[in-house]
């Protein structure tokens, strides 16, 4: 039997997989990891945090199978977090994480200056806080000994492949939302870094997911207990990796992932640039190229756990909710606004905050909670209609992750969205696909038989016509709050 490991590097914990070569998990282990917070805002951490985790959980996987038989591992994680190495592939200081928010005095001067360039205006729209271009030009005008010392710059899973291996690549999904790439070419755009003025020879090349960057080098193939020709793929950050898991890429349906964010991805034969969201390019082999388009609403499960853990001081989510309540679903006037901690897709307003509209004296701790479930639904259907998806693109849409386990939250979603929604039975995420992936690279392999095993409908929830009518009276109020704030925050 042959096996494959998936690493996910995640913003708190590694986590890593052990797949036979049937798509069945056979094992699981994790590491939780600290990040650092310098200054309010700042996020960092040094990258052989996530290189000693990794190490810790590979250990315990491995435990109770006999590791001769592993074929290939893939490496995924958060993507963005840009990482910072010096002639001997060694980090010159902390890697810059993918909400680190230093830069958000930088972000619109650079958008302008991008919007000018004829062959990439493109990118200006994808520029955010945590954006790689940002935090390497931040090195560079804050930090200039540091970038002067720099030989490569590699994105955060990448890292990882280069510690098994000794190689230094990255995947196109990974060059793509850099804000370093030309999204029409698949390469490193020449205007963006004159621009910048960043030496050539610090991009790394852009390869395949699932083309092979490395054998594990034998330092770790010893400690393992590998044997010598077990490949490392190239590898690819974590929503391609959710995509191909979810069968998102195989089957090119939506699929929204309720985790700490909420994130909706739709695979699309060609880039619109006219549509919000980020144009995602993914190839396994290096040769054909995919576009997933990806929106985020940066506080679902994150707005969730603030209101159940911090406020109402539980950690029975499921306790707060009942099957009586999916009756009365759109009846409270109660309106939660959810982007408590900005937003990049909609509006692009990194200073962004949530609110509770409506509360008055008979307002109830459900009724909040509902609030704030109904709220974040209501920027899902707010994100699909900027990101121009339809109601026949959005019918039947896939949800995972935490959330997705909430059926009153799923019977909400589908009552403001309008459409069927699919409550997926599957909990494998982004370390499945990347495995996956790896399977994948191994000739006659079927990645379509494998992720048969794992992708399951479990539910199917159905929009009501009753409830629906007074979710489209409150999302009319809903669509009325940004103004209504921006005019607070201008006097």
């Amino acid at each position: 039997m042959k096996y494959y490991i998936g690493i996910d590097i995640g913003t708190s914990s590694a986590k890593v997989i052990l797949m036979d070569e049937n798509g069945k998990i056979t094992g699981e282990a994790s590491r939780e990891y600290a990040i650092e917070e310098p200054r309010p805002g700042w996020k960092q951490i040094d990258p052989e945090v996530w290189m000693r985790g990794t190490d810790e959980a590979m250990e315990q996987l491995l435990e109770g199978c006999d590791p001769q038989e592993v074929e290939a591992i893939g490496v995924t994680g958060q993507m963005h977090t840009v990482v910072f190495l010096d002639e001997n592939g060694e980090s010159i200081r902390p890697a810059l994480m993918w909400n680190d928010t230093r830069t958000k005095d930088m972000v619109s001067n650079l958008k302008e200056k991008i919007r000018r360039l004829p062959e990439a205006s493109h990118v200006a729209s994808i520029i955010s806080t945590g954006s790689p271009a940002v935090n390497l030009l931040w090195l560079k005008e804050n930090e200039p000994d540091s970038f002067h010392k720099m030989k490569k710059f590699l994105i955060g899973p990448d890292y990882i492949v280069y510690r098994l291996t000794g190689t230094m690549q990255t995947d196109y999904c990974e060059a793509s939302t850099s804000s370093l790439c030309d999204l029409t070419t698949g390469t490193w755009s020449p205007e963006i870094r004159h621009l910048l003025d960043f030496p050539e020879e610090i991009y790394p090349e852009i390869k395949g997911t699932a083309v092979t960057a490395g054998m594990v080098q034998e330092e770790w193939r010893q400690k393992y207990g590998f044997g010598e020709n077990v490949r490392v793929i190239t590898g690819t950050g974590d929503n391609p990796a959710a995509a191909i898991a979810t069968g998102c890429f195989a089957r090119k349906y939506p699929v929204l992932s309720l985790g700490t964010s909420g994130v909706l991805m739709v695979p699309k034969s060609r880039i619109d640039f006219n549509a919000r969201g980020k144009n995602i390019l993914f190839s396994m082999d290096g040769k054909e190229i995919s576009i997933l388009v990806q929106g985020v609403i940066q506080s679902t499960g994150s707005s969730l756990g603030w209101w159940v853990k911090q406020i109402l001081g539980t950690d029975d989510f499921a306790g707060e909710t009942s099957q009586d309540d999916i009756d009365h679903l759109g009846e409270s006037p109660l309106i939660f606004y959810p982007h408590l901690t900005g937003d990049k897709t909609i509006y692009g307003d990194p200073n962004l905050r949530g609110a509770f509209l409506g509360m008055g004296t008979d307002t109830t701790r459900k009724e909040m909670t509902l609030a704030v479930m109904e709220g974040i639904c209501l920027a899902a259907r707010q994100l699909a209609e900027v990101m121009c998806l339809t109601r026949e693109e959005m019918d039947g849409l896939k949800v995972t992750g935490g959330g997705s386990k909430n059926e009153v939250w799923m019977q909400m979603l589908a009552d403001v969205l309008g459409v069927r929604v699919q409550q997926m039975e599957s909990t494998a995420g982004a370390g499945y696909g990347i495995a996956l992936a790896a399977a994948g690279s191994r000739d006659g392999v079927s990645m379509e038989r494998m992720i048969d095993h794992t992708v399951r409908i479990r539910k199917t929830f159905s929009p009501r016509t009753y409830n629906m009518g007074l979710y489209e009276k409150k999302y009319k109020k809903y669509q009325k709050i940004y103004q209504c704030y921006q005019e607070m925050m201008e006097e």
